[in-house]
């Protein structure tokens, strides 16, 4: 009787400290990977991305973009009025439940 409490006691003592060590493994992984400094394929691709980011916000739209993208995509959105109805097709649409 007290062998199978120590037993079980043990084992729970086992899952809980590879939990803890589980845990602890990854959020040191996730320190050290923000203290060292990026690979130099990564650090292009965000840059890449910050770019695009900022041009994007000043163009008020897609980048380099030119009127036959604007053509079809006022076609598209026509195309969807008609099949789905009026509104502002390029809002999410808001739910109100009651």
């Amino acid at each position: 009787m007290i062998l199978r409490q120590i037993l079980r006691l043990s084992s729970l003592f086992r899952s809980a400290v590879s939990v803890q060590l589980r845990r602890n493994i990854g959020l040191s992984a996730i320190v050290f990977n923000k203290t060292k400094e990026l690979d130099p394929v990564q650090k292009l691709f965000l840059d890449k991305i910050r770019e695009y980011n900022t041009k994007s916000k000043q163009a008020g739209g897609p980048v380099d973009a030119g009127p036959e993208f604007q053509k079809e995509m006022n076609e598209s959105l026509a195309r969807l009025k008609r099949a789905y109805g009026e509104g502002d097709l390029t809002k999410f649409p808001e739910f109100k439940f009651e």
